[in-house]
């Protein structure tokens, strides 16, 4: 089901130039092997995967967030929120210094999202006839607080 949800979210139904899917095809290998990566997946009721995320160490003090998907039938419902929340849990608990993460302009409703909780536009290049965007979060200065979380007086 994993592999699913990764293949429906492709953009255009093709594999990006600078992604393989070979992650997604190799989890336990790839996110469960080593101590500074893992991933996660969110469940209906029914036991259904509706969601996933990931984080792979990318280097020193630095964590990559990856394949972040809800399937579209649940979304709306909190549950990207809740896989970040998940991710950025884990990288603080593995002392990473900076979180990073890449989409697709054309994946527009998570921008939002990756704003909320202080993710920060780094860059943009064209990867083929698509805009890849690249953000970052700084987790140095603090623990991120999601924008609209309730901090008491």
């Amino acid at each position: 089901m994993c592999r699913t949800l990764y293949v429906d979210g492709l953009i255009g139904g093709c594999i990006a130039e600078n992604d393989t899917g070979y992650d997604v095809d190799h989890i336990a290998d790839v996110y469960m092997k080593c101590p500074g990566n893992h991933f996660w997946v969110a469940e209906s009721e029914s036991g259904e995967i509706v969601g996933t995320i990931s984080v792979q160490h990318y280097d020193d003090g630095i964590g990559q967030i990856r394949r972040l998907r809800v399937r579209a039938d649940h979304r709306g419902r909190g549950i990207g929120a809740a896989l970040l929340e998940t991710a950025l849990r884990f990288c603080r608990e593995k002392s990473y210094l900076k979180v990073m993460l890449d989409t697709f302009v054309e994946r527009d409703r998570a921008l939002p999202l990756f704003e909320k909780f202080g993710f920060r536009l780094d860059r943009a290049r064209n990867i083929g006839q698509k805009e890849l965007i690249y953000f970052y979060l700084d987790l140095y200065a603090g623990s991120p607080r999601r924008r609209d979380a309730h901090v008491p007086d």
